[in-house]
């Protein structure tokens, strides 16, 4: 794990500048690193000049998305942008690839409407190849998560990664986004990587690839983090995407 350092300090700058002339892919978590954070996941949007500047990035460098949503969901938001693929479901799902909902999960669902359906403020989001709770809205954030914690470690053969006001259950034995990353690599033919994410889901990008190949940024400091960078917070996310397309 690794103290982060903020990428647009001026002494670190040169490694994105040095990355951004190699064969790289750019890589995007989407919720709080490209979108801000919203009260509920459907109302979370591309703020338009970001959008704009992805445009541009599209332009310029392979671009991917890999996210914890479901695959369609996040196809429509990142629609007219001009991305090479899209992976949903923390790399579970992607374009072209096979679509096979785990009986797991569907079990999983079951249980935890049954144990968790009456609680204030949590949501159960079936995504068929994951799932995740949400308890931003609850009165009570903390007291919402000492509840949620001892139902899904009951649960059979489940990874638990707690996000964002968020616990997402993934398969034991299935992808993740360092899995999704290291395929966009070989999708795209890329010799290197940037890959940008906000939280413990993003953990397992941030070390999928040798250092010399990845620079990894988190979204806020961290010294605790396989990140190597980070942002000051989601909303410097323009000032990374103007300093990459200036690189070009």
């Amino acid at each position: 794990m690794n103290r982060t350092h903020d990428i647009l300090a001026a002494r670190h700058l040169t490694a994105l500048r040095t990355f951004a002339r190699t064969h790289v892919l750019l890589a995007f978590d989407y919720d709080g690193t490209l979108s801000p954070i919203a009260p509920t996941p459907e109302r979370a949007r591309l703020p338009a000049t970001t959008k704009r500047l992805l445009v541009r990035i599209a332009q310029a460098y392979p671009l991917v998305v890999i996210s914890g949503r479901a695959l369609a969901d996040i196809s429509e938001r990142v629609a007219e942008i001009g991305v090479q693929h899209v992976f949903g479901n923390h790399g579970l799902e992607w374009w072209g690839g096979p679509s096979r909902p785990r009986a797991e999960v569907r079990r999983w669902v079951s249980l935890l409407t049954e144990q968790l359906s009456q609680q204030r403020g949590v949501v159960i989001e079936d995504k068929a190849h994951s799932v995740s709770v949400h308890y931003r809205s609850a009165p009570d954030q903390e007291k919402a998560l000492r509840v949620i914690m001892p139902v899904v470690r009951k649960l059979p053969e489940v990874r638990i990664i707690c996000g964002a006001a968020a616990v997402n259950l993934l398969p034991k034995d299935g992808a993740n986004k360092g899995v999704a990353l290291r395929r966009a690599l070989e999708l795209t033919a890329c010799d290197t990587a940037i890959y940008i994410g906000d939280d413990e889901t993003d953990e397992d990008a941030f070390g999928a690839v040798r250092p010399e190949k990845l620079l990894s940024i988190r979204i806020g400091p961290s010294d605790a983090s396989r990140a190597r960078y980070h942002l000051d917070s989601q909303e410097s996310i323009d000032l990374l995407l103007r300093a990459l397309v200036d690189a070009r």
